[in-house]
């Protein structure tokens, strides 16, 4: 029986050891702090939101019985990477270099990376999915950024296409803009008058994976 329930996926657990430290540091990333609540009984929560996310992140004391650290895997969609990373080492935070990976499913780093063996530099063809940088919280918990500029298609409704934030809308146009170059190029007639038609077009097949127009 198929259901018309929504149901949101809005939060992880992540295990901490210090909640004060840990606090510190995903404020000095720029998350938002939705809540940090104290019953004064030995249970402390709060909860933090990455820019443009319906995810938010809690943690705190007695939240979890994890083992602090053990959260590895975690993704945080961008749809520049390295606008992601400077963003952070700004800010302070070791992040890694920019890699992609071998296309293979054995080898000596993380599991949970679609392959499992990091190769330095982004994904030569600029695909989406296939590049990534990597950092981790006080206590090891493991994140990644991964590139992703155009979805698969499917994963979402061309007629209900967003943008999460300014940065994501001005890092779309500015690809609807290279690619509307190649286009009037192509059509040797100068100026395309329809640009924005053309604009929208593009950018909401590269959200929806749909075809790009050509």
């Amino acid at each position: 029986m198929s259901t018309s329930i929504d149901m949101k996926f809005e939060i992880v657990v992540i295990p901490v050891s210090d909640v004060d430290r840990a606090k510190k540091f995903y404020a000095n990333l720029g998350w938002r702090l939705d809540a940090d609540y104290d019953d004064g009984k030995g249970f402390r929560v709060m909860q933090f939101t990455p820019p443009g996310s319906a995810c938010s992140v809690i943690f705190g004391k007695n939240v979890t019985a994890a083992a602090p650290g053990s959260a590895q895997g975690l993704y945080l969609i961008v749809s520049d990477l390295e606008a992601a990373r400077k963003e952070l080492i700004a800010r302070g935070v070791e992040v890694s270099e920019t890699f992609h990976n071998a296309g293979v499913y054995a080898g000596p780093d993380e599991p949970y990376l679609f392959g499992r063996v990091r190769v330095s530099g982004p994904d030569p063809e600029h695909a989406s999915y296939r590049s990534f940088a990597s950092f981790r919280d006080p206590d090891g918990n493991g994140w990644l950024f991964q590139e992703v500029t155009q979805r698969q298609e499917g994963r979402i409704d061309p007629a209900t296409t967003t943008f999460a934030s300014v940065s994501d809308l001005a890092s779309a146009l500015r690809r609807a803009e290279h690619a509307h170059g190649v286009y009037e190029t192509k059509l040797g007639k100068g100026r395309d008058e329809n640009w924005p038609d053309w604009y929208a077009a593009y950018m909401v097949a590269e959200q929806s994976g749909a075809k790009l127009p050509e």
